[in-house]
């Protein structure tokens, strides 16, 4: 303890050791103690010294602490000690004020170090295993210096860490255990490495996010107070960027598990935007870095445009618009949110019409699209804003016909409004002012609104512009070739590189696949002479950029010429190219474009990046025009004439087979139509239907209850009327009753005259029936016949004795009333009237039975018609059958009788020539001879 203590601090006698033979001792002590204490305090001095003899403790203590760690665990006092001097071995945190170059060289030394020790300490992989089994310790002196000695071997060999750490088990799980630790000291450690966990490795990207990890940091992003939150704020969105970027499955997911729509209030600004501090600057700029990262242009289209999708629905591209045209926002902060709304809106219509009809709080209102051309065009605004607007209007013109049309459409004649600035005229104006970077962004800017629109670049060769006064307008497209062949003063202006290029990118994107623009643009006569010479001189490096756009515009003359003009075919443009430049030349000159060192910085993306405004050269979408040119040009001017006549046939005749696929095409679309029409009638009608059905059952069923409550009211009646009749009888026959006598008497008249006649209808089916019976043969059809005409017999003699029993009754029935009309209506006998209800109720259930009696003959009828018309037709066919069967067998007795008289012919021959033949009788009566025979030996044996 002597020694330990003047180690510490005291004064001892004699010579003091140096720190490397104290650092020994103390390596001694620890491994060779038995006390826990003794190898406390040596591990502490030894943490004490590790910051100033890092070398030392590095190379002599480092496998002694290891070991404490293993063996020590139930002393979390000796294992923070362990941990910190690990720690302060491998990360020296000393912030010490030193010059420059002492500064270099000491950082140099910290980093070999760094590596060096870091190399040692995972020369065994399980002391990472070791340190995760740490983290699940509660206690702060422990789980503390774990995180960060974890975070500061991530720094120095993260991937070799990374890896030990994916196939450790539930390693992950314990790191994201951290951030639910309510001390905040080590949660926010723990996002710091988690930032060095996840960076660059998509697997344990996927793990963390699978492990709740949008959940809980969006969470901590909303306890601190979103963008006005502190320095934790900013970890939780560094850890998501690094969870996101480029890592599809967790964008789905972050998409999918609805965190999209919690952003939107982190974007939530006042109208007093002053004062922001650098921190809430910070935080909001990533914020908008982490949308960009969702609709990047990097990223799959399906999931970009689903995610654009969201955006809009959740109100998120509002809010965004909403802080483009707010007022007081800081210029970093507004130049973000720009190229973060560019790309929510890239390539979606939905988005790019509500963007359309963003206004700016001004008087009176203008369209964001305006005043942000404002920006891009005035040469005092920052370089970055510019680019901003830039990307923002390729954007909204990107897949966008709508968008262009609207564009174009504020600089044709009849749409100018004097009153108000249009962005047509806006780019107009920087396209011929003085800012050479004003000229090449309205240049590009109106190349996107061509893009790809073959009805855009026709509309805008109507575009005339006013020069000067006393002097007829020009067209656009003239004014721009104006700018690049005059020798006045628009020419010293646009003499610069950047001008210059610009204006023949928008002519190489205006009369590309253009027949139309490309004959307006080789009319004046100016332009193929200037093209020429400039791409035959030898100019220096700066040009050699003009020179090849120069070929390459030439070179689309040729390729989408359509000869309309004598003086310009494509023989003759091939022609001037073989005898002013050379066929080799052109096509060496064509190649300075794409081997220009900003080409391909152009074309990885579509966002206009650049460091300085000299290098602002080539826009994306160009480079992409260039590559499928550069090939296609070079073949059409190496090509002859012959093979040209032969392309143009193979073109046309592939336009022919376009055209009759389109027709076939339309036609199916039309009988798709058609069969969608009619299949929308079967299921209406179908419906309908049902409905139908539906109404006739309820209908039924309503008819029955009317019938069953007819019923009932029918008995009631029937038994009420007994008492009502004798009450009415009491002093004779009434006047209403006779009355309904008469009424009744008439209509058995009726029913007589109607009898009459079915009976003689009946009459006139007898006799045809009779008539087909005696041709049919079928005795059971003459049967039948035979009976129906019994029936209609006696049905007749029952029709004459009921008409004998109506006339009786009417005779009756005139007495009755005669008698009724002459006596007093108190004197007449109530049976008389009874008797007569009797008679006529029985008469009329006789004429009831007499209707059905009808109806079954007719029936019957009916049935023997078809019966005899079935027979009739049977017979027919056996006829038929007969006649061919004789026909068939006088064909056969042809044949036999040709045969015979063959047989006696070759017989007769063979007679001739000697040979014996023997007659049919003869064999005929060898075999009667042989038959017999064969009989009487079956009778004797």
């Amino acid at each position: 303890m002597n020694f330990l203590r003047g180690v510490m601090g005291g004064q001892a006698a004699g010579p003091q050791p140096t720190g490397a033979e104290t650092i020994q001792k103390l390596c001694d002590r620890v491994a060779s103690s038995t006390l826990l204490e003794d190898r406390r305090d040596a591990v502490r001095a030894l943490k004490s010294l590790s910051k100033k003899y890092r070398m030392e403790v590095g190379t002599q203590a480092m496998d002694h602490l290891v070991t404490i760690l293993q063996t020590d665990r139930s002393d979390s006092e000796i294992l923070g000690y362990s941990l910190d001097t690990l720690y302060n071995i491998i990360c020296n945190d000393e912030e010490e004020e030193q010059d420059e170059s002492e500064d270099e060289n000491t950082q140099k030394q910290t980093d070999d170090l760094c590596a060096l020790f870091t190399e040692k300490f995972l020369q065994d992989p399980e002391r990472i295993t070791l340190l995760l089994t740490l983290l699940e310790e509660f206690d702060f002196h422990v789980r503390w210096p774990a995180v960060k000695l974890l975070t500061a071997l991530l720094k120095s060999q993260g991937v070799q860490v990374q890896g030990i750490i994916l196939v450790s088990p539930m390693g992950v799980s314990r790191l994201m255990d951290l951030l639910a630790d309510s001390r905040e000291v080590i949660r926010n450690d723990g996002l710091l490495l988690l930032q060095q966990l996840t960076r660059g490795n998509a697997a344990i990207q996927k793990i963390v996010a699978f492990e709740n990890a949008f959940e809980r940091l969006l969470d901590i992003i909303t306890e601190e107070g979103s963008s006005d939150g502190g320095i934790v704020v900013e970890d939780c969105l560094l850890l998501l960027l690094n969870l996101l970027k480029n890592n599809s499955s967790n964008q789905n997911f972050f998409k999918e598990g609805s965190y999209i729509q919690r952003m939107k209030p982190w974007f939530e600004v006042g109208d007093d935007n002053s004062g922001w501090s650098a921190q809430k600057v910070t935080n909001l700029h990533l914020m908008l870095q982490l949308v960009r990262v969702m609709v990047s242009p990097v990223n799959s289209p399906g999931a970009t445009a689903s995610c654009q999708k969201c955006m809009f629905q959740c109100g998120l591209l509002q809010q965004l618009c909403t802080i483009l045209m707010a007022t007081g926002v800081p210029a970093d902060i507004l130049t973000e949110t720009i190229n973060t709304v560019s790309e929510v809106i890239r390539g979606s219509q939905i988005n790019q019409d509500y963007f359309a009809s963003v206004n700016a709080p001004s008087s009176p209102p203008r369209p964001a699209i305006v005043v942000l051309l404002m920006s891009m065009v005035n040469e005092r605004q920052p370089f970055v804003l510019r680019c901003a607007v830039l990307y923002c209007f390729q954007c909204f013109l990107y897949k966008n016909q709508k968008g262009q049309g609207e564009i174009v459409a504020t600089l044709l004649p009849s749409t100018i409004d004097a009153n108000s600035i249009s962005a047509g005229q806006l780019l107009c104006g920087g396209l011929f002012s003085a800012d050479s970077l004003s000229n090449w962004c309205a240049a590009v800017a109106l190349a996107h609104a061509l893009q790809d629109n073959l009805t855009q670049k026709e509309q805008l060769l109507r575009v005339q512009l006013a020069t000067s006064l006393g002097k007829p307008p020009v067209s656009l497209l003239q004014q721009c070739t104006n700018i690049l062949s005059q020798g006045d003063k628009i020419v010293r202006r646009g003499s610069k590189v950047q001008t210059r290029v610009g204006l023949l990118m928008l002519l190489c994107t205006w009369i590309s696949n253009c027949p139309i623009a490309v004959t307006h643009f080789l009319h004046n006569q100016d332009n193929v002479p200037f093209l020429t010479a400039q791409i035959s001189e030898n100019l220096g490096e700066d040009e050699r950029l003009v020179q090849g756009l120069c070929a390459l515009l030439l070179g689309i003359c040729i390729y989408h010429n359509d000869n309309s003009l004598e003086n310009y075919t494509k023989e003759k443009l091939k022609q001037l190219i073989e005898k002013r430049i050379g066929k080799e030349n052109f096509v060496e000159k064509l190649g300075f474009i794409t081997k220009h060192e900003l080409y391909s910085r152009a074309a990885l993306k579509p966002q206009p990046v650049f460091p300085s405004p000299e290098q602002m050269l080539f826009d994306h979408e160009f480079t992409k025009l260039v590559k499928d040119l550069e090939g296609v040009i070079t073949k059409a001017v190496h090509k002859s004439s012959e093979e040209d006549k032969k392309e143009e046939e193979v073109k046309k005749t592939l336009e022919q087979h376009d055209n009759i696929v389109t027709r076939y095409k339309e036609l199916i679309r039309e009988q798709d139509a058609q069969i969608q029409e009619l299949k929308e009638q079967v299921a209406a009608l179908s419906s309908q239907n049902e409905q139908m059905q539906a109404t006739v059952a309820q209908q039924l069923s309503q008819i029955q209850q009317h019938k069953d409550q007819y019923n009932i009211l029918k008995l009631k009646l029937g038994k009420e009327s007994p008492s009502q009749g004798d009450g009415s009888q009491q002093n004779g026959l009434q006047t209403e009753e006779l009355s309904q006598l008469r009424e009744e008497l008439d209509e058995l008249r009726k029913q007589h005259a109607v009898l009459q006649t079915q009976l003689a209808e009946r009459d006139a089916l007898i006799t045809t029936l009779q008539s087909s019976s005696q041709t049919t043969e079928s005795p059971a059809g003459g049967s039948d016949n035979t009976e129906l005409l019994q029936e209609l017999e006696a049905l007749r003699s029952q029709v004459q004795s009921q008409s004998s029993e109506i006339s009786h009754l009417k005779t009756e029935r005139q007495e009755l009333l005669t008698r009724a009309e002459a006596e007093p209506s108190d004197t007449a006998p109530p049976s008389a009237s009874a008797e007569l209800e009797s008679r006529l109720a029985a008469q009329t259930s006789e004429t009831e039975k007499m209707k059905r009696s009808v109806a079954e003959l007719e029936q019957q009828l009916a049935a023997a018609t078809s019966t005899a018309a079935i027979l009739q037709t049977e017979k027919e066919k056996l006829q038929s059958e007969v006649q061919e069967s004789k026909k068939e067998q006088d064909d056969l007795l042809m044949l036999l009788a040709d045969q015979d008289q063959k047989i006696h012919s070759l017989k007769k021959r063979l007679k001739d020539l000697g040979e014996t033949v023997e007659d049919e009788d003869d064999l005929d009566t060898k075999d009667q001879t042989s038959d017999d025979d064969d009989e009487e030996e079956d009778e004797d044996d």
